[in-house]
């Protein structure tokens, strides 16, 4: 079916609304309506850096992100969608931010030069399983007094998967950002205009979504974002039964029961929500959270 409004999980569809020039104040309200003000304070400004984070030794990693920009003060943030479980991808949000930390620094500069970065990534699967809430919020701790005196990283997490909410139940901005974010192909003409009211960058966010605003080339681009995102599903899903197919055939020999167990909290450690983890096994949610 054809809706009204692009979805802003796909890559695509996320770099045009939050990572183009001439949208820079639908990012900043976003930061600003998401991320903890109390930590942060207000960002006024922003500018766009490279995403494409160049290793200083040639056989290194090179890093791309989806958005990377500094406020008016220096600080970096690094914005990250990211649709499909990968193992480790908490330790790449950990190593994207040290690399923008490190690059800030040429030969001959001071480190009190240096600036905070902030990464946030928005997932469509469950990372944290233990935790109910929506968003999580990581700093550094001094381990006996909790004191917060390392301050130059933090990061925070959006499960998608974990945001359930209806539209009369939205009581925040960031509830309505959560929406938008998990719900934008599925907003209806009726859904959309109470949404949007009083929130302008809530709506040209929409707007930036509709499809027939978007040229032919755009669309085509879209297309191949969707149909990559949908292989890399394909893929895993292919993963997960022939380890169900091994585990069953092992399961012979100590019981069916036990190796399915054994494969769902496999599957709950690399991060797949509990619905996809349900439609995969045949198990309830509930039996699934009683794992």
């Amino acid at each position: 079916m054809i809706t009204k409004f692009l979805d802003p999980k796909n890559d695509f569809a996320f770099k045009r609304v939050f990572g183009t020039e001439k949208n820079k104040d639908i990012l900043m309200h976003f930061l600003n309506d998401i991320l903890d003000h109390q930590y942060i304070g207000e960002i006024r400004e922003v500018t766009f850096l490279p995403t494409v984070q160049v290793p200083e030794v040639a056989a290194s990693k090179q890093s791309i992100v989806d958005v990377l920009c500094q406020d008016q003060r220096g600080v970096q943030y690094i914005i990250e969608m990211q649709v499909t479980a990968t193992a480790g991808f908490e330790k790449r949000a950990q190593y994207y931010a040290a690399k923008a930390y490190s690059g800030q620094l040429f030969e001959g500069d001071d480190y009190d030069e240096l600036r905070e970065v902030i990464f946030l990534a928005i997932t469509n699967f469950t990372m944290f399983p233990s935790k109910s809430s929506i968003k999580s919020d990581h700093i550094i701790l001094d381990r006996a007094t909790y004191e917060h005196d390392l301050q130059e990283f933090s990061f925070t997490f959006i499960e998608l998967p974990k945001f359930d909410k209806q539209l009369d139940e939205l009581l925040t901005i960031s509830e309505k950002w959560y929406y938008y974010l998990k719900h934008a192909p599925a907003t209806t003409p009726e859904v959309y205009s109470q949404l949007v009211k009083g929130a302008p960058a809530l709506k040209r966010a929409y707007d930036e979504l509709e499809r027939f605003s978007w040229s032919a080339e755009e669309l085509v681009k879209y297309e191949q974002i969707k149909k990559r995102d949908k292989d890399n599903a394909s893929a895993l899903l292919r993963q997960f039964q022939q380890g169900e197919e091994q585990g069953i055939a092992k399961g012979r020999a100590e019981g069916k029961a036990e190796a399915k167990q054994s494969m769902v909290r496999q599957m709950l450690s690399r991060g797949l929500n509990i619905s996809f983890v349900s439609e995969l096994t045949g198990l309830s949610e509930a039996g699934i959270r009683s794992l």
